[in-house]
């Protein structure tokens, strides 16, 4: 990952080098910027058109001036995105400096979001994979500073960058290919990351596997010839303010080509992408521990490939989840729920506060939603619930909930099991959540990021390919926990 520095000051340096300066311009603030800048542009549109207006004295220095009509106009994600096009724009100039100056910042309603969009936007927009590459051309941003007479700002950058670092980690994850990342090399990279952001992990190999009677994990693992690995992560401060843990639980299948119930090559092309959830949980465990959050968070990752190999579970298998629960398999494709029904099992012996599971897990789901939201469903309180869509809407990590009613789950009854694996095709991402319902004995949050896990074309800062969709938004639920968490008491 290109390294860029994030530093705050409280005045720009008497010359510029290699340097876009990003302003902007409110009517609250417009007589102050008049004042520092002779050359100041005088269009009125600026505000009226929400106009940008650059100028370059020399070819070292750009200067853009973002106009708004008051400081109310300027939404979080708005700023992200003109964020992301200074970023682009300066390396297109190939520059390797970047101010971003905007007077009067603090006197914003959500100024907090705007300050740690500052640091995390370029880094993400920064982003690239290609270390696999022979050539490299790396983008030529290199520090961002962000100008400011209050340097008690500093922490909510700081804040900021690890997430922002933690949600690239998770990129590289769903980017790397299945050969350089099986189940086993998952396991190996999570106790990597404990070891250098301060989580425990613990790995059950296959043996340990087969002693828990995981049935779900092992018979979707039949067909590979890399063993299956159940990761543990956990992180608990020396005082934390949660008496019980939230649980994480993220899909892991580091490669799906639908088992026997074969996908297609258009639908298969995309599948190293389908351990999504289990690099968010990652992303999301370094983020954490990394800002020292004061909760007591477990991570959970059940890990296999799914391919059509000679011992392959097939249609109408009926295997035997880790609760006991009996499940005629239909479709070798819906794979997912059958190892996170393991998971989500064996999280019920914490006696969880909460458990949020993520998953690649339907095409239904990006039918209903695209790329643009996870569909979400909850059988946790109102609170809550209202507590991550909120959470959501603040990183622009949002969510479309989706009802878990009962009449759902006999549309997955089966006629010689307890479950069936799959239900009809209308309504596929609700039943594939409600077949997970099941195993679940504590609050429950389920987050079906098939749509946005994995882009086929750049999107701003989301960028192409994975976009660690899940760090940014579990970090900011779960630092924003304990004002719900209060109001219960």
């Amino acid at each position: 990952m290109n390294h860029i520095n994030i530093s705050i000051i409280n005045q720009f340096p008497q010359a510029f080098e290699k340097s876009l300066i990003a302003v902007i311009v409110t009517q609250e603030n417009v007589d102050f910027l008049k004042s520092l800048w002779k050359n100041f542009p005088q269009n009125p549109e600026i505000f009226t058109k929400e106009k940008s207006i650059s100028i370059q004295p020399n070819e070292n220095e750009c200067i853009v001036f973002q106009g708004y009509q008051h400081f109310k106009d300027l939404e979080p994600e708005k700023f992200r995105q003109h964020i992301f096009g200074w970023v682009t724009r300066l390396n297109k100039m190939e520059f390797e400096n970047l101010y971003i100056y905007f007077p009067g910042i603090e006197n914003h309603p959500q100024s907090k979001l705007l300050i740690r969009s500052i640091a995390e936007v370029p880094i993400l927009s920064n982003y690239q994979y290609i270390h696999l590459k022979t050539k490299k051309e790396w983008n030529s941003l290199k520090n961002v500073y962000f100008v400011t007479e209050n340097l008690n700002w500093e922490n909510e950058l700081n804040i900021a960058t690890n997430v922002a670092k933690s949600t690239c980690i998770a990129r590289d994850l769903v980017n790397d290919p299945p050969n350089l990342l099986d189940s086993v090399i998952l396991s190996q990279k999570a106790i990597e990351l404990g070891k250098k952001f301060g989580f425990r992990v613990e790995v059950f190999e296959k043996s340990r596997i087969e002693s828990l009677k995981m049935g779900g994990l092992l018979s979707v693992n039949l067909g590979s010839k890399v063993p299956p690995t159940f990761s543990i992560l956990e992180w608990k401060p020396e005082h934390p303010k949660n008496d019980k843990p939230i649980v994480l639980v993220g899909k892991g299948i580091t490669f799906d080509t639908g088992g026997l119930s074969l996908k297609p090559f258009d639908a298969m092309s995309t599948m190293k992408c389908d351990m999504a959830g289990a690099a968010a949980v990652l992303g999301a465990m370094c983020a954490i521990t990394s800002n020292n959050l004061p909760y007591h968070v477990i991570g959970l990752i059940p890990s296999t490939d799914n391919r059509p190999g000679e011992n392959a579970y097939t249609p109408n298998d009926v295997i035997t989840i880790y609760d006991g629960t009996t499940v005629e398999v239909l479709n070798t494709d819906a794979e997912g729920r059958l190892i996170l029904a393991d998971a989500l099992a064996f999280a019920n012996q914490y006696e969880p506060e909460l458990i949020i599971d993520l998953a690649t897990l339907t095409g239904a789901a990006v039918v209903a939603v695209g790329d643009m939201a996870i569909a979400m469903m909850s059988t946790a309180n109102h609170d809550v619930t209202e507590q991550i869509i909120k959470a959501g809407f603040e990183v622009h990590e949002r969510m479309v909930q989706f009802p878990l009613w009962d009449e759902y789950k006999e549309l997955i009854k089966s006629d010689i099991a307890d479950l069936k694996n799959v239900g009809p095709r209308s309504g596929g991402a609700i039943t594939a959540a409600k077949f997970l319902q099941h195993f679940v004995k504590y609050p429950w949050i389920h987050l079906d990021i098939a749509g946005p896990a994995f882009l086929n074309s750049p999107d701003s800062y989301r960028g192409k390919n994975g976009t660690g969709v899940g760090v940014r938004l579990l970090y900011h639920f779960l630092e924003t926990y304990e004002h719900w968490n209060k109001s219960q008491n």
